[in-house]
């Protein structure tokens, strides 16, 4: 295993540090997060971002560490680290893709300081959400469950799908790629859920982490978890004890449609060999540049696609605020007395 891989101990922050902050944007894509599934024919990258590029920007907006956290892979923390092996302000992310067991939802869990030996043996458990976070649990990795209803449709109960939350450490409550509203109620079921469960005699309380879940350059940085510490390892042990804050900017339909617009640009570039372009055959090529000059007038389409999806998110986010106050309402009419001295641990 690397050094830059090794598993690093948790730290509280230390007294020199304990009246220091700092921030991270801990959601953030490079062009080694796969290809585009929309058009899989065109072979266009999910985001075309190098790591380095992305570090820099980060650094240039105000973030003090630098995460990267690709689709399924660690290769662009490999890139990067096989550059500068001993940056102490880089922290090795993924994003992990799994799915319930019992319905076809995908989870995106965000997982921080991750190890090769972590990647490469969740890769057989991501058919369940379950496994994976108990493996991460048992490896002494900290990950949060991202964007809680991005994928969510009503393809089972809601509280059933909820049951998640009981394996899981920490919520993106703030994701700037998601509506200020999805957002909120994430941070509204993060703020009541020690009501919910109840472990070893005290309810738990879930961390909170944001990210920008940036695509390309334009929303790196602009997206943000703060906490105090003076080292990687003691902002991560801040955020992991539910100290963390979120910050910066949340999505809409305009930031949607420039992050496609980003993309479609970039992926013009790979065409002509000035982007990332490795698999891009001659063939490929010639089909990607006909498809995009024959597809041209029709440019406004990703606007209107981008419009489309968040007037379905606001439609999906309102109907399950409204069933879960329903729920929380119906809660608390059932709801014995409080039991003298059991208190929130985190």
């Amino acid at each position: 295993m690397p050094p830059y891989f090794a598993d690093t101990p948790s730290a509280s922050p230390s007294r020199a540090h304990a009246h220091r902050w700092l921030k991270a944007d801990l959601h953030v894509h490079t062009y080694h997060s796969g290809y585009n599934h929309d058009l899989p024919f065109l072979r266009s990258r999910d985001c075309y971002s190098s790591p380095v590029a992305v570090y820099h920007t980060a650094k240039a907006r105000g973030m003090d560490l630098v995460a990267i956290t690709d689709h399924d892979s660690i290769d662009g923390c490999r890139e990067f680290l096989d550059a500068h092996p001993d940056a102490p302000d880089f922290i090795a992310g993924e994003e992990i893709s799994c799915w319930m067991p019992d319905a076809p939802i995908e989870v995106h869990f965000g997982a921080y300081g991750m190890t090769e030996r972590a990647h490469a043996e969740i890769q057989p458990l991501r058919r369940n959400a379950f496994d994976v976070a108990a493996y991460l649990r048992e490896a002494g990795i900290f990950f949060s469950l991202n964007h809680l209803f991005h994928f969510y449709k009503g393809q089972m109960p809601l509280d059933r799908y909820l049951a998640l939350l009981d394996s899981v450490p920490a919520l993106e409550t703030r994701n700037g790629a998601m509506l200020s509203a999805h957002n909120r109620l994430i941070e509204e079921i993060r703020d009541r859920y020690p009501a919910q469960t109840a472990r070893a005699g005290a309810l738990r309380r879930l961390a909170s982490v944001a990210g920008s879940d940036a695509h390309t350059l334009r929303r790196v940085g602009r997206t943000w978890t703060s906490a105090p510490g003076g080292t990687r390892e003691e902002f991560l042990a801040s955020v992991a004890a539910g100290r963390g804050i979120a910050g910066g900017e949340q999505g809409g339909t305009l930031p949607l449609a420039a992050d496609i617009y980003g993309v479609i640009a970039d992926y013009w570039l790979s065409l002509v060999g000035l982007k990332r372009h490795e698999g891009l055959t001659i063939g490929r090529r010639a089909l990607g540049l006909g498809f995009s000059v024959v597809s041209a007038p029709f440019e406004f389409i990703p606007l209107l696609i981008a419009a489309a999806q968040k007037r379905g998110e606001a439609s999906r986010i309102a109907a399950l605020a409204s069933a879960l106050s329903l729920e929380a309402e119906l809660a608390r009419a059932r709801a014995p007395e409080p039991t003298p001295g059991v208190g929130i641990s985190g």
